[in-house]
């Protein structure tokens, strides 16, 4: 099979079908229709093999958590997801890996409402880059560089089973049988908190999504901010089925530094808080607060029981 048969069996009608795309896959490029009144929004991440994860992983799992992991930068930004590209880079066309991987996209796509319109392909190792393009309105995207002295520090969801999910997998760690499910699906089927993160446009003073560790992602906040931050390490929102699984000062480094969380970590001022829990009810997630935005230039302190908790950041880097 040739580049462009694989294109056109696998890749040709991926997605949602969008009414503002004029010519997608099969062309030099793509024409898309952008909303007036809105600004663009462009992300793009790569999975390598053996880095990002490994060559004998479920090909449908793979083609989802590439989408997701896309769109959690958009709805960190507060934006609407609406056209994905895809480079993909084989080492051989194995028609099953491709039928397995294009279904994990074309799900998750249809799930967020966005369309595959355009990409390449090549041979070489095992890798997969995706760039998702979203709308928001004019002026509204969140970044990083908001925060104020005195706001405080959510996050959403449950920090660490991703990371939790990833050890199992490795058979690095044991996980109860009536937990694996969670902690698996956590790690190989992510979420993205679109509707979340565009309820956040008129209430966060900053956001950004977790996909490296809170405790190594909070830090880019600080830096563009020029701000410090206090956490309290027993606010920590960990599930049920971390806190069965791990001791306390092994779940804790999990959720500081597991990466993969894929949840949103945003602050909010003292005037906004308390419309908040009325705000975002309606989505389903549960948001904690987990410390206050300090004056502490670059400094992130981390508290337990109103003591200095010590920790050794472990969260990824790559070309560490």
């Amino acid at each position: 099979m040739g580049e462009f048969e694989l294109i056109a069996k696998y890749f040709s009608a991926v997605g949602a079908k969008r009414s503002d795309v004029i010519t997608g896959v099969g062309d030099d490029g793509a024409v898309i229709q952008v909303r007036d009144g809105h600004d663009l929004v462009v992300t793009t991440d790569t999975m390598v093999s053996g880095t990002h994860f490994f060559a004998n992983d479920d090909p449908r799992a793979l083609g989802h958590k590439l989408v997701t992991v896309n769109i959690s930068d958009l709805a960190a930004m507060g934006a609407e997801p609406a056209w994905l590209s895809l480079a993909l880079t084989l080492p051989e066309v194995n028609e099953h890996w491709l039928s397995q991987f294009s279904a994990g996209i074309n799900e998750t796509a249809e799930y967020y409402n966005c369309q595959l319109v355009g990409g390449d392909t090549t041979r070489g190792p095992l890798s997969l880059t995706m760039t998702a393009k979203g709308l928001v309105p004019r002026g509204k995207a969140l970044s990083r560089s908001g925060a104020k002295v005195g706001d405080y520090i959510y996050v959403t969801g449950t920090l660490g089973d991703a990371a939790l999910g990833l050890k199992l997998q490795q058979g690095l760690h044991q996980v109860s049988k009536k937990h694996q499910t969670h902690i698996l699906q956590r790690f190989q089927y992510p979420s993205a908190r679109v509707a979340l993160g565009q309820a956040l446009r008129n209430i966060a003073n900053s956001a950004m999504d977790l996909s490296d560790g809170l405790y190594g992602d909070i830090q880019h906040i600080l830096h563009r901010s020029a701000v410090g931050a206090s956490i309290d390490v027993q606010k920590l929102p960990l599930s049920q089925a971390l806190k069965d699984s791990c001791d306390n000062n092994t779940a804790y480094g999990l959720a500081l530094s597991g990466g993969e969380d894929y949840e949103l970590l945003f602050t909010v001022s003292e005037n906004k808080r308390g419309s908040l829990d009325v705000l975002l009810s309606p989505y389903g997630v549960a948001i904690t607060c987990i410390g206050r935005i300090t004056g502490a230039i670059g400094k992130l302190e981390l508290k337990k029981s109103e003591q200095t908790f010590s920790y050794q950041p472990q969260g990824f880097k790559h070309f560490a």
